[in-house]
């Protein structure tokens, strides 16, 4: 992939560089207006036109920056921690343990991996599936949800599945469900972070670009909680739900046809 740092001189590809900011910039919307989807969307979009590890590489910086951003904004950071530490420990090992397992994954299977991801997260967002865990189960299930999100993470970038509904499941009040959102994509974007940096496709040349793409991100954000008080985020919800469906489609039909 070229490197973005080239993008702004006289012979950079300004036109690659408009298509990455505004796919930050909408992802960091969807983000702003939901609470979630900025790795999913980011990943989603931008492996259209690289592999997935190298979407999930530009995609490190502006995904922990703003999950720490949101992190800080609660005030139950310590209960939340010691409550979730079983699946955040399941989430590191199963990341590391997936790496090395799948770090010669043909992409095609990396993007069906990611169309099923989608298509997963997009019909149990639409059906509005809830769960709930009770609390003698807690415990034991934890670590289980933990490994299976990170080796989610670890062959297709995106961290979401199992952990959100899970999440929604413990029955948390809305501020604390966003901060645990927040804390368990943290520690997923660094998880995967250390995979990447192991497998060289997460460098400095890298790490510059993700800088840069923070700005239309953290932007995105900033637009995002002006749309959040100006429409239903219910509305809002489902229409990305429904783009995530279309992605998945995309992405299987894609690994079908190689």
């Amino acid at each position: 992939m070229e490197s973005l740092t080239t993008l702004f001189t006289p012979h950079g590809n300004s036109t690659q560089w408009l298509a990455i900011a505004f796919i930050f910039l909408l992802a960091g919307m969807i983000k702003g207006v939901i609470g979630l989807g900025l790795p999913t969307v980011a990943i989603a979009l931008l492996s259209l036109s690289m592999t997935t590890m190298q979407a999930a590489a530009l995609l490190f910086l502006p995904s922990l920056l703003t999950n720490i951003w949101q992190l800080a904004s609660g005030a139950r950071l310590l209960p939340l921690l010691r409550r979730l530490t079983p699946m955040l420990l399941g989430i590191c090992m199963g990341t590391f343990v997936s790496g090395l397992l799948f770090s010669k994954l043909n992409p095609v299977w990396s993007g069906a991996g990611l169309g099923v991801a989608l298509l997963l997260y997009g019909v149990m967002g639409l059906a509005s599936v809830h769960w709930q865990v009770p609390g003698h189960a807690e415990h034991r299930l934890a670590p289980v949800i933990g490994i299976a999100t990170g080796m989610v993470t670890a062959s297709t970038g995106v961290f979401v599945l199992p952990s959100v509904p899970y999440l929604q499941a413990l029955n948390l009040d809305k501020d604390e469900l966003v901060q645990a959102m927040a804390l368990s994509f943290t520690v997923s974007t660094l998880a995967l972070g250390i995979n990447l940096y192991g497998s060289g496709t997460l460098q400095w040349n890298i790490a510059g670009d993700s800088i840069l793409a923070l700005l239309p991100a953290l932007a995105g954000m900033q637009l995002g909680q002006v749309i959040r008080d100006k429409m239903q985020p219910a509305l809002f919800k489902r229409c990305f739900f429904i783009g995530l469906l279309a992605l998945g489609v995309h992405y299987l039909w894609g690994a079908v046809k190689s």
